[in-house]
């Protein structure tokens, strides 16, 4: 291979996990809240309904997150990844084809047990193939999140006065399977990755003081964010003009996109837990602003401090728990993530027939409580756990299995 070559490859592993991460969950999993608003204008949609098609989702990543702990092969597979890209966009080309709120329950059960798998096998190819110089690039791996919500975004946004909610989801159907084809060539992890003379199961007694509050500071952001991932958009409809709900979404894209490239860039300077409890702080304040003040302005700062930090927030997350060499750290986080996403919605519903702003005030508090989890990671953090990672061999990936 050239040096060209070699160049090249991990700049393209990077888009092709961008794309993978930008259909799963920029667009099959996240386009549901710019097209909330035309479902409930358009298709008669309860708000109720509303939050409890949100929670399907959720509990669909969270199923599919189980099978990344249970399975772990799954997050190793290529058909896995494929399979799943291919269910995902049909979900999204069968939603306009009904009005019954049974099947739009299964549709986006399905799509969110695609989403998980997708997540986690980008994610986990992403810490298996960049290393070292190219470890950079995979911010903008996870930016293919924020890129997928932003086109999204623009697409939902031009559809609303050109179309309806059903055109709405068959061009984000049509953006997805665009994302997955660029995607279809994606290398997942091909074996376990582990630590030289650091077992897993001794890792795990080190570090559990520190991935406890880790897992609990991630549990609560789950809560806390999604109220705002689901319902930020149908709350500025009701308190700004008809185009900012929607315009705000995509400057939450578009935030979201080099986001975890600089949370990454200022892990160089500070501390990752010092970031967590930044990233958190930020986020709470963002999801609480347009509750407390009115107006466009509140409205697209609102939504830019939640773009820049809620893929930060799972980036610095992922990283730490890799960092702290835990087992099967990505799936066990994004299962807690999950668990979090599934009661958001629930929580908040009760308080929906009045509007989103105590919705919005919950979430910020949630997100808050996490923050404040995520300051016990502070304390004599250790940070001297780094060593050059290695392939397993044939007798250690049977017994080690970091995923």
């Amino acid at each position: 291979m050239t040096s060209a070559q070699s160049a090249a490859s991990p700049r393209t592993h990077a888009v092709q996990a961008g794309a993978a991460l930008a259909a799963s969950m920029g667009i099959g999993r996240f386009v549901y809240t710019p097209i909330l608003p035309l479902m409930h204008s358009q298709a008669g949609m309860s708000a109720s309904l509303g939050a409890t098609l949100a929670t399907a989702n959720y509990v669909g990543y969270l199923i599919g997150a189980l099978a990344g702990i249970f399975i772990p092969g799954v997050v190793r597979s290529a058909a896995v990844m494929r399979t799943s890209l291919v269910v995902l966009i049909a979900t999204l080309v069968l939603m306009p084809t009904t009005h019954d709120g049974s099947m739009w329950f299964v549709l986006r059960l399905v799509a969110g047990v695609a989403s998980a798998l997708v997540f986690m096998i980008a994610v986990s190819a992403l810490h298996a193939h960049l290393r070292g110089t190219s470890q950079f690039l995979a911010g903008w791996g996870f930016g293919g999140v924020g890129l997928g919500i932003a086109l999204s975004g623009v697409l939902v946004f031009v559809i609303r006065f050109i179309g309806t909610w059903s055109t709405a989801w068959l061009a984000s159907a049509t953006l997805a399977a665009v994302c997955a084809v660029v995607a279809w060539r994606l290398t997942p992890e091909p074996r376990p990755i582990i630590t030289p003379d650091a077992p897993a199961t001794i890792g795990s007694q080190r570090t559990r003081r520190w991935f406890t509050p880790l897992f609990i500071s991630y549990f609560l952001e789950g809560v806390g964010y999604i109220i705002a991932g689901t319902f930020l958009v149908a709350a500025i409809d009701l308190a700004a003009p008809e185009w900012v709900g929607s315009g705000a979404w995509i400057v939450v894209g578009l935030a979201a996109f080099p986001s975890c490239a600089l949370w990454a860039w200022l892990s160089l300077r500070w501390s990752r837990p010092t970031l967590l409890l930044a990233a958190l702080l930020i986020q709470a304040v963002g999801i609480a602003l347009p509750a407390v003040i009115g107006g466009v302005g509140p409205a697209l700062i609102s939504a830019f401090l939640f773009g820049v930090t809620f893929l930060g927030v799972g980036s610095i997350v992922l990283a730490i728990g890799a960092h702290l060499q835990f087992p099967r750290a990505v799936a066990l986080l994004t299962a807690g993530y999950s668990v979090g996403q599934i009661l958001g919605p629930l929580v908040v519903t009760p308080l929906l027939r009045d509007g989103y702003r105590d919705a919005l005030l919950l979430g910020s508090a949630v997100v808050f409580a996490a923050a404040v989890a995520a300051a016990a990671l502070r304390y004599r953090f250790p940070s001297d756990l780094d060593a050059g990672p290695r392939t397993a061999t044939s007798n250690e990936k049977v017994v080690f299995d970091v995923r």
